[in-house]
C-alpha cells in the first residue's frame, strides 16, 4: 500500500461539495473496510497475512465506530444549541 499526503481526488470532490469531514471519514473508513475483508481468505493467505488483515480490519472498525460516535455526538451538541 502507497501512502500518500494528497488527498483523493474522489474525497477532494467531497469537501468541495461541503460535506462533514466526519461523514467523508465514516464513507472513506467503510470502504476500506470492505477492501480488506475482500482480502481475508484462508485458502489464499498465510497466517500471517491473515493476521496482518485481521488486525488491520480491527483497526478500520475501531475508527469507523469513532467517526459514528463523533458525528452522533456533533449533532446532540448542535441540538442543544437550539
Amino acid at each position: 500500500m502507497i501512502i500518500s499526503d494528497e488527498l483523493d481526488p474522489r474525497l477532494q470532490k467531497l469537501v468541495d461539495m461541503g460535506e462533514s469531514g466526519t461523514d467523508i471519514m465514516h464513507g472513506h473508513l467503510k470502504n476500506l473496510m470492505y477492501e480488506c475483508e475482500q482480502q481475508i481468505d484462508p485458502l489464499d493467505k498465510t497466517e500471517l497475512e491473515l493476521s496482518y488483515y485481521n488486525g488491520r480490519l480491527d483497526a478500520l472498525t475501531e475508527f469507523y465506530t469513532l467517526t459514528y460516535n463523533l458525528s452522533f455526538a456533533i449533532s446532540d451538541r448542535s441540538k442543544a444549541r437550539g
